[in-house]
């Protein structure tokens, strides 16, 4: 096994804790059964947000709406640069894990309105 990094991101409609924990379990979910990974495969998680985000932690979000695959994962926030003309309202995410995928195996994931940021590799 290898240690690789996969990517995501996603937008939210309205900064609030609802969305955010919606939108963040789905981009969680998309990128670990994309690329076909188990929980003890999965190191760390690392999630980024725009600064008009400020209603939850992503992190938080994530691990209360699905603490049997987040339990024992480190988890950690960051703010994204504020970058004037940036999509706003965005949460971007870089997990690494073990995997036997190769790196032109790895799907990385871009939703909603998060598939400008990478249209190349977005559905």
């Amino acid at each position: 096994m290898r240690v690789r990094a996969v990517r995501g991101a996603t937008t939210l409609g309205a900064d609030n804790p609802e969305e955010m924990a919606i939108a963040v379990v789905e981009l969680i979910e998309a990128v670990v059964s994309s690329n076909r990974l188990a929980p003890e495969e999965i190191i760390s998680i690392l999630f980024t947000s725009t600064p008009d985000l400020i209603s939850q932690f992503p992190a938080t979000a994530a691990r209360a709406r699905n603490p049997e695959l987040l339990a024992n994962i480190p988890l950690i926030c960051a703010a994204e640069v504020s970058v004037p003309g940036s999509l706003p309202l965005t949460i971007r995410v870089l997990i690494h894990a073990h995997t036997e995928l190769t790196q032109a195996e790895i799907k990385h994931q871009y939703l909603r309105g998060a598939s400008v940021l990478r249209p190349d590799i977005s559905k």
